[in-house]
């Protein structure tokens, strides 16, 4: 049954997507809904997790139908096993189970096996289970909901940046008479404008993994192994976090320590550049930032690579505005760097987007001639790095919020290449 008035109201509460946004870029795409098939994106629609059926990457097990009629509520496909999960969060909406693998049941003080079978029968939950999921069963629920809605025949954009090619071909040849569209930008341009509460996780992710900066700017000391400074960093985000009440759905450290990038067995010693570029994810959210320090005093080459980096970052952040285009960040970036004499040094990109997709780097990027406008709510990491095997890895990496105005800074250490006591 599809939502009362009072009931789709919890969906859209716990959702991140704005449907009035949704509403636009699908009507500029002469799109009559999206279907959202990835489980990143799944949760980012509903709120709800999608559940273990999609650790194979198959499309299917959990389907987000978002019709391009803010007004109109959205409705989900989701595994028997998840379903309870995905009601708690979304109340009364339209819901459409399939079942998986897992076998479970409801017991209500059933004392003998008579009892048990009796509840499954009760239930409905009888018969065979399929191997992982029954993908044909789930775009038929898919189909189920496209008539209710008067959609069967309707221009449908879904996130093929993500559906593989296979289970496209199964969905088209289940529902041939509707129009699928690619919707992979639409999904793009909903993600990289933030709510209150994704630009609260993001912050949150920021903070943890920069005091993890502190506690690893601690333990540094000649003889101490690259293994350790990460140990120490992931203990300090830690700390963080829970002191200030929340919890981390995940990590990721890329450290480096001294002239051999590749070398995951190096320990610091005098002169050593150490580069930590890390973040923490706060409910699947992954922030992005990066700092360099140096045992002792650096090599002259270093510290004159480093004031080109300070200034190109300085420069580049001084294009994040609204209006300004991801682009022009680059051109002003690397504007700086040749005009400091790296005449062949060139950067794919300075930077991108933070969220809760995939990746930690999200689209849009800070790259050569991306025309994307930049708009207030975005949440950017722009980072100015250089690698040198032979001399070692040298990095300023800030997290910021776009306003109205401008950028609004996630970060509080210096930028500086921190010099310790040897």
């Amino acid at each position: 049954m599809i939502a009362k008035v009072g009931t789709i109201n919890r969906m859209e509460d716990v959702s991140n997507l704005d449907r009035m946004r949704a509403q636009r870029l699908l009507q500029a795409e002469a799109a009559d809904a999206l279907v959202l098939f990835q489980p990143e994106a799944f949760r980012y629609a509903t709120g709800a997790s999608a559940g273990v059926a999609t650790m194979w990457g198959r499309a299917g097990s959990a389907i987000a139908l978002v019709p391009a009629d803010a007004g109109c509520p959205m409705a989900v496909v989701v595994s028997d096993h998840a379903a309870g999960a995905v009601r708690r969060s979304l109340g009364e909406a339209d819901i459409r189970t399939h079942r998986i693998w897992i076998d479970s049941v409801g017991l209500r003080g059933e004392s003998d096996l008579a009892g048990v079978n009796a509840a499954y029968r009760q239930a409905g939950n009888v018969g065979p289970r399929p191997e992982t999921f029954d993908q044909d069963a789930c775009f038929r629920l898919l189909g189920d909901l496209l008539c209710d809605r008067s959609l069967a025949s309707a221009r449908i954009a879904v996130d093929l940046e993500f559906m593989p090619s296979a289970d496209f071909l199964s969905l088209k040849a289940i529902l041939p008479d509707v129009t699928w569209l690619d919707g992979s930008t639409v999904l793009r341009r909903l993600r990289v404008v933030k709510t209150p509460t994704e630009i609260t996780w993001l912050r949150q992710a920021s903070r943890a993994a920069e005091a993890g900066l502190v506690r690893m700017r601690e333990t540094i000391a000649a003889g101490v192994p690259l293994s350790a400074l990460s140990a120490a960093w992931l203990e300090g985000a830690q700390s963080e976090a829970h002191a200030q009440g929340y919890g981390l759905s995940g990590h990721w450290d890329y450290i480096s320590v001294g002239a051999d990038l590749g070398d995951s067995r190096a320990v610091v010693t005098p002169g050593a550049l150490i580069k930590a570029d890390v973040g923490t994810l706060v409910e699947g959210y992954s922030s992005d930032g990066a700092r360099t320090f140096c045992l002792g005093k650096p090599t002259a080459l270093a510290g004159d690579i480093f004031k080109a980096l300070e200034q190109a970052f300085a420069v580049g952040l001084e294009h994040i505005r609204p209006g300004n285009s991801f682009g022009s960040v680059h051109a002003a970036m690397l504007g700086s760097m040749r005009r400091d004499g790296f005449d062949e040094y060139y950067r794919g990109h300075f930077g991108h987007s933070v969220g809760g997709s995939v990746g930690i780097e999200e689209w849009p990027f800070f790259s050569h001639d991306n025309g994307e406008v930049i708009e207030p709510n975005m949440v950017v990491a722009l980072e100015a790095p250089f690698y040198a095997q032979g001399l070692g890895a040298l990095m300023i990496e800030d997290q910021f919020l776009v306003t109205q105005t401008g950028a609004e800074c996630m970060n509080a250490l210096p930028r500086t290449l921190v010099e310790l006591s040897a």
